[in-house]
């Protein structure tokens, strides 16, 4: 019961406190969410290009004209045992990101390792970018290759078939400084 020299007090104050600190919860929440969900959103690696010939495999890495190829290194797919590599390519298409595996005539210095026999289901291919200690690479499925049926001159992609040209669309090229578009 209320003494007569008591007020009721309006409740609505309290009603609109609590609805803004509920929309600012929500929208600390959604914030957070938000920003994990970006922060940990993988970015897309860079497209390699990939023709397997019979026994040539042949892949190709996305340069700048700046750019020259360093290293390449090519590991069992579903293992970290590597296969082969090969240091600074001989050609200018080598140097450019185009590359034959296992062809140790086109390298400098080519590694230890013989292309086996029977390919593995999937290649890991790495390339490295002399002068930066950048590169890029990709596991590439090998039956997915071998079926695909690719145009003369151009190389298997997991978005399709691409020349040497669209692969190196992905870079923005400017003078001095590359970086993925």
């Amino acid at each position: 019961m209320l003494s007569s020299g008591s007020k009721k007090r309006p409740i609505w104050p309290f009603v609109a406190a609590g609805s803004v600190l509920g929309v600012l919860l929500l929208a600390a929440g959604g914030l957070w969410a938000f920003g994990v969900y970006s922060m940990s959103e993988p970015s897309r690696s860079l497209l390699i290009g990939v023709r397997i010939e019979g026994a040539r495999v042949t892949v190709k890495a996305p340069t700048c004209p700046t750019d020259t190829v360093a290293r390449v290194e090519v590991f069992d797919g579903e293992s970290t045992k590597p296969l082969w590599q090969a240091r600074e390519p001989r050609t200018s298409e080598g140097r450019s990101g185009a590359v034959t595996l296992w062809a140790d005539d086109e390298f400098l210095k080519p590694g230890p390792g013989a292309q086996p026999e029977k390919l593995p289901r999937s290649l890991d291919v790495l390339f490295t970018y002399a002068g930066t200690g950048d590169g890029t690479g990709d596991v590439v499925d090998v039956a997915q290759v071998v079926s695909a049926e690719i145009p003369e001159g151009w190389y298997w992609t997991k978005d399709g078939p691409k020349t040497a040209q669209e692969i190196d669309k992905q870079l923005k090229c400017t003078q001095g400084k590359t970086t993925a578009s």
